[in-house]
């Protein structure tokens, strides 16, 4: 027994922001069982979605936020140049690259050898993140969507940053400002564009056309880049109304699951619903940035469930709901489906703090060697 709880043991940092790892724990739970609500009957789970937020909009920002943050203390402390730029990439692409590339690995092992006419060419998109720059996202790994966008960010920012501030001869400050105005109105203006030239008619339309694609969705990190240009340039504007902002921005996410959506191609779902998402999720970050510690089984559980929080959202949905329990014949036994969502939660987490614990961490150990 010992040795089993030693397997899934996570040693916790005392470094962590607590409130941060709440949103985070958050955001994975939300995308987590949503996925999960596909497992149980029509009514029950339409009931649950009544209780789930956009999870994935919450990582963008949060994301956002923290390599903004990151950047942003970069470059007023560092000199620019190609080797700071490599050196931004390589940390980036430790901690998320590994992970992903041994899932779309596992996945297309997994296609290749069960299913037929899998093309090959397919998966190999995913390895430059081409799969839904400006197109609809394959079926194959649907769940890497997000990432893609990530990655765009992590290559976008930094170079538009850069390009203000040594052609335009902008302070840093000026530049990061700049950049994110230019990529916020860019991004809506596109949304616009496609709202006039796609009619959008299902949930299913909207979700492909604009949700799901680099270029509808960028400005959803920039939203948290914003925060934490704020945070760093106007820390005391940031730090004056931080719980009246968080209140306003609960409100904002929540509110909407009281009114159902009807049309999906309306101009505000298509166009500006990312937008108010964005910056609802921003308003809870300057208060919860301020909750710095906890402690007992909540504090414990919330930052282990923000630790894995990548590794379950990586192995989820294709590998545990769609290829191992996807292919687990129904015995014909009333309630079964109780059966297959406790294995869902059961397989995410063990497989999750796995991988976690014994390949990101190690990967993530080599991002500070010298290049």
């Amino acid at each position: 027994m010992t040795n089993i709880r030693n397997l899934f043991t996570i040693p916790i940092s005392d470094n962590r922001i607590f409130g941060l790892d709440i949103l985070r724990c958050m955001a994975i739970l939300f995308v987590v069982i949503g996925h999960g609500n596909l497992l149980l009957p029509e009514k029950l789970a339409y009931f649950a979605n009544y209780f789930v937020l956009d999870g994935v909009s919450i990582f963008f920002v949060l994301s956002g936020f923290l390599i903004g943050g990151i950047l942003i203390k970069a470059l007023e402390k560092e000199q620019i140049s190609v080797r700071f730029l490599l050196n931004f990439w390589k940390r980036r692409w430790f901690r998320t690259l590994p992970n992903y590339f041994l899932v779309l690995l596992v996945l297309s092992l997994l296609e290749i050898i069960f299913t037929d006419n899998f093309n090959i060419s397919e998966a190999a998109r995913f390895a430059i993140f081409s799969q839904n720059f400006y197109t609809v996202h394959p079926v194959f790994f649907s769940e890497a969507w997000s990432l893609s966008i990530e990655e765009w960010f992590y290559l976008i920012i930094p170079t538009a940053i850069i390009a203000a501030n040594l052609l335009l001869r902008l302070r840093i400050k000026n530049a990061i400002a700049l950049s994110i105005a230019v990529i916020i109105i860019a991004t809506t203006v596109f949304r616009f564009y496609r709202y006039c030239h796609i009619p959008i008619h299902s949930l299913e339309e909207w979700d492909v056309y604009f949700r799901k694609q680099v270029i509808t969705r960028l400005d959803s990190l920039i939203y948290g880049v914003l925060g934490a240009w704020l945070a760093f340039y106007e820390t005391a504007k940031w730090l004056r109304f931080i719980k009246p902002l968080f209140y306003v921005g609960l409100a904002l996410l929540i509110l909407p699951k009281c009114f159902p959506v009807i049309d999906f191609g309306s101009l505000y779902i298509c166009v500006f619903s990312f937008s108010v998402n964005a910056f609802a999720t921003l308003l809870l970050i300057p208060y919860l940035s301020s909750v710095r510690k906890s402690n007992g089984t909540v504090y414990k559980t919330v930052t282990y469930l923000s630790l894995i929080s990548y590794s379950m959202y990586l192995v989820n949905f294709s590998i545990v709901q769609l290829w191992i329990l996807g292919n687990v014949p129904s015995p014909g036994i009333p309630y079964f489906f109780i059966v297959k969502y406790c294995a869902f939660w059961i397989l995410t987490i063990a497989l999750s703090i796995l991988l976690y614990k014994y390949f990101e961490v190690p990967t993530m150990k080599l991002r500070d060697r010298r290049i």
